[in-house]
């Protein structure tokens, strides 16, 4: 008797429509920021249109013939944060190009950042077949990322901004090599978990009803630690600071299951916190504007003009091309939530970290179903990775936290952000696929084909 096997659907056409109506809204919203600021559809819309309908059309594609069981729900969402984040980046060289004479816009490079992003998550599902093969790369992963940290740190390719020195100057490129050190890490913590979290997982010391780690074990997130550290002290960046040890030790937890992993990992960030604050006046600016935006407002006339802007919002927002995010300073990069936040309202603020929170929950469901622990774990370390860098750039830019120097997911402008956040989603659709794909079929062994010994 053949025995019924239960087989995933594919849903590409769902993921199709889905497209579409994701890139019909990145269009809809261009041709409204120009007729809310010109009283004109832009002379760019059918480029802008054409370029994210091959985009979308590629994508599709792609999935189609290298991941036919990939999550069908992924592509959409990224597209429509892409369109939104095009849109207001075009929203704000309107805006500063009235201002300033010589103001260049980004929009058109971003759309080209969009393209090669698009290239880079094509080679990640051509070339990784199978993401348990990154897992025998464990080691050279962590090298490569302790490598890509240290590059912005070198005389000569090396660039501080804004106090940040995060930044290499390749000729007329500049990258920022954290964004891509953050997917090797997440590589790194996936596969040195997966093989030691039954060692790091032995009961310790029970203190107040918690399991504490034994001693002994606390060495890798020492490690994380000072990773996270190094790079406050070395490169001064709070929020890559953040980012690496959260994501560690969230990664911690869920390979052991031990709450005692998030009791010493919340005292070594407090003990961090402590030591950053006492010994950088960077980390001491941020906290006193945290405490007291308007008590220095020269200081902090940057997160003063983000509040205004969101109280202009209001529920509804300005409308697109109404409002005046321009002169907000960086409001296309670190400040992008409160332009959208301004013209779209808290109710299109919201509706954008829902999109967010649709794409981490994905994220973890592909984590829940996946069989293997390495699959697992990366899938669910990118998709913290990516919660946890909305909420510090969205909380530090709205005042619930102090104020780091992270980029929005696919909304920001920068080329490095956007190529590595296209490359993160060829990861997780590549595990979805590598777990909804039906098993090979198991043929009965018959008596001819029994067991032989075979004597040498």
């Amino acid at each position: 008797m053949t025995e019924t096997t239960w087989v995933p659907r594919k849903r590409r056409g769902a993921e199709l429509v889905l497209t579409v109506m994701a890139v019909s809204l990145g269009v809809f919203a261009y041709c409204a920021v120009g007729l809310g600021a010109e009283g004109r559809v832009p002379a760019g819309a059918v480029g802008l249109a054409v370029t994210l309908v091959v985009v979308a059309i590629a994508a599709n594609v792609l999935i189609r013939r290298f991941a036919p069981y990939a999550d069908p729900v992924l592509l959409p969402l990224v597209l429509c944060l892409n369109g939104l984040g095009l849109a207001m980046i075009y929203r704000i060289d309107l805006g500063l190009s009235e201002r300033r004479d010589n103001w260049t816009a980004l929009a058109p490079s971003q759309l080209i950042w969009t393209g090669l992003g698009v290239v880079a998550f094509a080679v990640v599902l051509v070339v990784v077949r199978d993401h348990r093969r990154l897992q025998t790369l464990t080691y050279s992963f962590g090298l490569a990322a302790v490598i890509l940290l240290v590059l912005p740190l070198l005389p000569g390719i090396g660039q501080n901004i804004r106090g940040a020195r995060i930044w290499i100057n390749l000729g007329p490129f500049s990258f920022q090599p954290g964004e891509a050190a953050k997917i090797c890490l997440a590589i790194f913590f996936a596969g040195y978990l997966a093989e030691k979290r039954e060692a790091l997982a032995l009961a310790g010391r029970r203190v107040l009803g918690v399991d504490l780690p034994r001693a002994r074990d606390l060495g890798p997130i020492m490690i994380g630690w000072l990773v996270s550290i190094g790079i406050l002290v070395l490169q001064r960046d709070l929020g890559s600071s953040l980012l690496f040890f959260g994501l560690f030790v969230v990664l911690l937890f869920i390979a052991t299951e031990r709450a005692g992993w998030i009791v010493v990992g919340g005292a070594l960030f407090g003990l961090g916190t402590w030591f950053g604050y006492l010994q950088f006046s960077h980390v001491q600016r941020r906290f006193e504007a945290w405490q007291d935006p308007f008590g220095d407002p020269d200081q902090n006339g940057q997160i003063i003009n983000a509040l205004y802007g969101l109280a202009h919002g209001g529920l509804l927002g300005r409308g697109w091309g109404q409002g005046s995010p321009e002169l907000t300073p960086i409001g296309y990069s670190d400040f992008i939530a409160t332009s959208l936040g301004e013209e779209l309202g808290l109710t299109g603020l919201m509706a954008i970290l829902v999109i967010y929170g649709l794409i981490v929950e994905r994220g973890l469901r592909i984590a829940l179903t996946c069989r293997d622990a390495f699959g697992k774990l990366l899938a669910a370390g990118l998709a913290i990775s990516m919660a946890i860098q909305v909420f510090v750039v969205v909380g530090g830019v709205t005042h619930l936290i102090p104020l780091t120097g992270l980029t929005t997911p696919f909304l920001s402008q920068g080329g490095s952000s956007i190529v590595m956040n296209w490359a993160i989603i060829a990861i997780l659709l590549r595990i979805s696929d590598q777990t909804r794909r039906p098993a090979p079929p198991v043929e009965a062994v018959t008596e001819d084909e029994a067991t032989q010994v075979v004597k040498l």
